[in-house]
């Protein structure tokens, strides 16, 4: 399995950045997880989008599914895509449906995501089947409901915490997995408020908890310290841990 990372800024985006995005490849399929602010673009410089069988979606927070809106205007009006006849599925969390139709009918283009896409909300108990790839979910404690996914094929897997506050949940579904990318948003705990996201050290104790094979810090800007946001994670993790760049490529 093959993972991609095209974007990893957190709400705002790195100069010549984008939101959550990360391409997911085995045995000929190609899932796009999370679709942010500037991810379409990405996408498009590592490989043909007509080539994407399914885009999955963990919850509907503008930088994890934005660039939809984009893609969706591709797939319904440029040449590449007639002549592919592409229309991927389109998993999103339950309720999903009707928040596109309200974005989109803004501008009366209530369909404009249905036409381009194959759209299925997600039952979070079930299991995806995309033949080699098998995605399971798992809530997670957010400001909105919001799904960890892990992504399987040939004994091999990779689970994504998507946004959260510190919980078991996500250390639960990512026991033992191969790869592990948890967000590091924060610098400091949100305090007395409610809490949607963890540091750089909480990403850590998570993984070292679920006895992830390899930690990968994403969702994190990069005015932070890079240097410090993997040191604190190391320390609580117990081994080397890196911070997701666009670009790179991960093997397991």
């Amino acid at each position: 399995m093959r993972i991609t990372v095209l974007g990893k800024s957190p709400a705002w985006q790195d100069p010549g950045g984008a939101c959550s995005g990360y391409l997911v490849e085995a045995g000929g399929r190609c899932l796009l997880l999370d679709c942010g602010n500037g991810v379409f673009a990405k996408l498009r410089a590592a490989r043909a989008f007509t080539d994407v069988c399914a885009v999955v979606i963990s919850h509907l927070h503008a930088d994890h599914f934005m660039d939809l809106i984009p893609y969706a205007y591709a797939l319904a009006y440029s040449h590449q895509a007639r002549a592919a006849g592409s229309r991927p599925q389109l998993h999103v969390p339950p309720g999903g449906r009707e928040t596109l139709r309200r974005i989109t009918g803004a501008w009366q283009a209530e369909e404009l995501i249905e036409q381009s896409f194959e759209v299925h909300e997600y039952d979070p108990a079930a299991e995806l089947a995309l033949d080699p790839l098998r995605v399971r979910f798992h809530e997670v404690p957010h400001f909105i409901r919001t799904h960890a996914v892990q992504v399987s094929a040939g004994g091999a897997s990779f689970t994504y915490g998507a946004d959260c506050r510190p919980n078991d949940a996500i250390v639960q579904l990512a026991r033992d997995t191969d790869l592990l990318m948890l967000e590091a948003t924060l610098e400091q705990p949100e305090g007395e408020q409610q809490r949607g996201h963890l540091t750089p050290a909480e990403a850590g104790e998570h993984a070292r908890r679920a006895a992830a094979r390899r930690l990968v810090l994403t969702h994190i800007s990069a005015d932070h310290d890079a240097a410090w946001a993997v040191g604190e994670a190391e320390r609580e993790f117990g081994g080397p841990v890196e911070l997701a760049r666009e670009g790179a490529v991960y093997e397991i």
